[in-house]
């Protein structure tokens, strides 16, 4: 891989480069981010707008998030969907719905959200360690961690890699647990050809601008039944049943008219944008492949993955450098990654009281933490640039 060198007429290699710090050409005039929304062309926005403004309904259940409610439940291949206004109100709802109580057990590798979700409900996370392979919850660990007052465990499907959903289930089954599966990175994963989203008892999906796929804000949660579903409905608008009933505290977590028509647009780009990530993917992992100190996680061959980040894990004491120097590094060339998830959740002041946020307990997610950044990765990324990007991280090797 080569890489331009300002001040100089030549191109330097990789090992010439590291002996010149400071002094890179940045890799693009603009500033690369770990991830950048798709904009279709505006004219396709413009015509659900033009709806909007005829029907003069903006949301409410209006006809276009219904019918983005329905579209979205065939394209995944669920039954019983909910479109929420953002995925975090999503979790807040989830667990109302099942009416847990006491102690949650989760995983402190994540977004702050999931652990937020069960403060906002009174219960208590229990963190549990997470596997090395995968960055999910350990359900190899989590039976030490069950005491009476667990009434759930709440795992993350990180990276979109589907957690071990038969090793967890046989546990909620053996202690009478609920399974909530924080699903924001899993749109539209399927395992055996099957979506993984009708795991457990409930599962949320984020569409925040930065996921996957994208309703500006927005989420959706998946229930088991139809009953399940209309209770998730009726706490998604303040409790009502009809015009003037009110059967539950509810929150107000419905989607509007112009997000859910920025989704419907989406959704008409789901195969192309697809198809995309994978080549993008490709690119950097032939890139990498084979760089000492540098790996990947691996996804299972029975799943159908949606490419939605591309996250390496940087050993320092093979790369020679660490994640972070790495980190700042690739700032010099106006290239922004992200060290999802550090801090862990169990680190933050917050949290770090809580008896299973001791760093002893969470050994594998410590590690992990300092490893893992997640390379600028998006449909629209040219195949150039992430080959930039990867060449000058192996240029960093020391």
């Amino acid at each position: 891989m080569q890489i331009f060198v300002k001040k100089e007429s030549r191109v330097f290699s990789g090992k010439e480069i590291e002996l010149r710090m400071g002094t890179y050409q940045p890799i693009s005039d603009e500033a690369i981010f770990v991830t950048r929304p798709h904009l279709p062309d505006m004219s396709e926005y413009l015509p659900y707008l033009e709806t909007i403004w005829n029907n003069k309904h903006l949301t409410n259940w209006g006809p276009l998030a219904n019918e983005f409610e329905k579209q979205l439940a065939e394209v995944l291949g669920v039954k019983y969907l909910s479109i929420v206004s953002n995925g975090t109100l999503g979790l807040l709802i989830a667990i109302k719905v099942l009416n847990l109580h006491g102690e949650i057990i989760t995983t402190p590798y994540s977004f702050v959200a999931t652990a937020h979700s069960l403060i906002w409900n009174q219960l208590n996370p229990v963190f549990v360690d997470v596997e090395d392979a995968t960055g999910n919850l350990n359900p190899d660990l989590i039976e030490k961690a069950i005491t009476p007052a667990t009434s759930a465990i709440l795992p993350v499907h990180i990276y979109g890699n589907p957690c071990d959903h038969e090793k967890i289930q046989a546990i909620a089954k053996r202690h009478n647990l609920k399974v909530i599966y924080d699903a924001a990175h899993a749109f539209n994963v399927r395992s055996d050809g099957q979506s993984i989203l009708d795991w457990g008892d409930i599962s949320v999906l984020s569409f925040h601008a930065t996921k996957v796929f994208s309703s500006i804000e927005g989420g959706a949660i998946i229930s088991p039944s139809l009953e399940v579903k209309q209770h998730v409905d009726r706490l998604k608008n303040f409790g009502f049943v009809g015009e003037v009933s009110i059967e539950d505290i509810g929150i107000n977590a419905k989607m509007n008219e112009f997000q859910a028509a920025f989704g419907l647009m989406q959704l008409k780009h789901l195969d192309e944008l697809k198809q995309k990530r994978k080549e993008l993917f490709k690119v950097y992992l032939d890139c990498l492949t084979g760089t000492e100190g540098i790996s990947f996680f691996p996804v299972n061959e029975n799943v159908d993955y949606n490419y939605a980040y591309f996250p390496i894990r940087i050993d320092k004491k093979v790369f020679g450098r660490s994640r972070d120097y790495v980190y700042e590094e690739l700032k010099k060339v106006n290239v922004f990654t992200r060290r999802y998830f550090y801090p862990l959740i169990s680190s933050l002041e917050i949290y770090r009281t809580f008896e299973s946020s001791k760093p002893e307990n969470l050994p594998v997610a410590c590690e992990i933490a300092e490893q893992v950044l997640c390379l600028p990765f998006y449909p629209d990324l040219q195949h150039e640039i992430a080959a930039k990007i990867a060449g000058y991280i192996k240029s960093l090797k020391k």
